[in-house]
């Protein structure tokens, strides 16, 4: 008994230090090993470099060089060393890799994790309180419901038809901009079937339905839609070339869970005018007010993603006199211990100290990949911790940004999740 316990116990120490390693890591100097493990674990991990991915050694000709974007451009168009420039969200590299290969004790293998040598990314940090509307790419099914018709029964018309999560792009070939399009379909149907082009899982599917007259010129198929949702978040970061990210999560529909699929979306400026404070079991949240006119548009929303919200901001110039430009930290650079955040709390944006007290470098859920806890007296006294309205605030650590507030925990508003900065740049 005690030598399967004491083998159940290196196993599950094993496990945890596998799930440690991320399979993808960013380091800026050639040749460098990332150290990813804190005391007590870190004497008992043993970290080699071996071969490029290509099957080459893949030893840069500069190892103790940092590489910045000049530099990158200089030994990739001099062709010192073979690669390939790769444009991303996240960065512009020169594509030399190389395998780090970890092992517990140098005996027992944990991971081989493939490293790529980048030009480091600076980005300007948010912090500003942000209006999101976006309209869904079609006209969203939330459910299906019975209707009341004029002869006085019940009829569920889209029943085992239509399913929550599906997208009527077009009625009778008619394409779909909002709900009030579908209503005005079926009212002209008469109660004749109603072709409706769908898409289901990103598939396009064509189906039948056909409405119940439930009074005067009004025919009803039975189903709750949505075209449109808004609400209040925090901007992240903004690139020099305007492109945005925020939220540090994706909007999902308040009824099915579903990430949303957007047609188009607007971001306006916001004002922050009061506070709900959270409490254990109920979480607070930021009440504002969006200046829905053109006047106060300051972007576009182009995607809606499990990592974030994205598009271009207009007005970048001015924006940039704002906000304060900061390097990017990869995911390993990150550090259990004191950071900030920066965000607005009433007309000021500005820096509140927290604790990172977790880091999961390799967790499936990109939103959770540090645990966070806010210590600063006065945002606690005057938010009580995390409150909705926060999500997308930058975190900020040893003068770079690594990661954004993205969850509260309900029972603890004094904690959360955050997600690394790395993670929302790979959109």
């Amino acid at each position: 008994m005690l030598a399967v316990s004491v083998l159940g116990l290196l196993f599950g120490c094993w496990a945890a230090l596998k799930s440690q390693i991320p399979e993808q890591m960013y380091v800026t100097t050639a040749g460098e090993i990332p150290h990813l493990f804190e005391k007590p674990f870190e004497w008992m991990i043993e970290a080699e470099k071996t071969n490029g991915t290509d099957g080459e050694a893949a030893d840069p000709p500069h190892p103790e060089t940092e590489l910045k974007t000049e530099e990158a451009s200089n030994i990739f168009t001099s062709g010192q060393y073979a690669g390939s420039r790769i444009s991303s969200g996240l960065l512009e590299r020169v594509d030399s890799s190389y395998e780090v290969e970890y092992s517990l004790f140098g005996k027992i293998p944990l991971k081989t994790a493939s490293v790529s040598v980048v030009a480091r990314k600076s980005v300007y940090a948010g912090g500003t309180p942000i209006g999101i509307y976006m309209e869904t790419n079609g006209v969203m099914v939330v459910d299906t419901d019975h209707v009341t018709a004029v002869d006085g029964r019940d009829y569920e018309p889209a029943a085992n038809i239509l399913k929550s999560g599906d997208y009527i792009q077009a009625a009778d070939g008619v394409p779909l901009e909002n709900k009030e399009e579908l209503i005005a379909c079926m009212n002209q149907s008469e109660g004749k079937d109603v072709v409706l082009d769908i898409t289901r899982d990103g598939e396009a599917i064509r189906l039948k339905v056909t409405p119940v007259q439930t009074g005067e010129n009004t025919y009803k198929a039975g189903v709750w839609v949505r075209n449109d949702t808004q609400g209040i978040g925090t901007l992240t970061y903004v690139e020099e070339s305007g492109k945005f990210g925020a939220l540090g999560h994706g909007i999902s529909d308040v009824d099915t869970g579903e990430l949303l699929q957007i047609r188009k979306g607007i971001l306006y400026d916001t004002d922050v005018i009061s506070v709900i404070k959270g409490t254990e079991g109920v979480p607070g949240e930021l009440a504002g007010i969006i200046h829905y006119s053109d006047g106060y548009v300051i972007g576009d929303i182009e995607k809606n993603q499990e990592n974030g919200i994205y598009g271009q901001i207009s007005g970048l110039p001015y924006l940039a006199e704002e906000l304060q430009k900061y390097e990017v930290a990869y995911k390993q650079e990150a550090e259990t211990g004191p950071a900030t955040i920066l965000c607005s709390i009433g007309d000021e944006c500005r820096e509140y100290e927290i604790e990172i007290q977790e880091l999961r470098l390799n967790g499936r859920d990109v939103n959770k990949g540090m645990v966070l806890k806010v210590t600063d007296e006065e945002l606690l006294e005057l938010t009580g911790g995390i409150v909705q309205g926060m999500s997308g605030s930058p975190i900020l650590q040893n003068g770079r940004i690594v990661g954004a507030v993205t969850h509260v925990f309900v029972n603890d508003p004094t904690k959360g999740y955050g997600i690394f900065i790395e993670n929302m740049l790979e959109r």
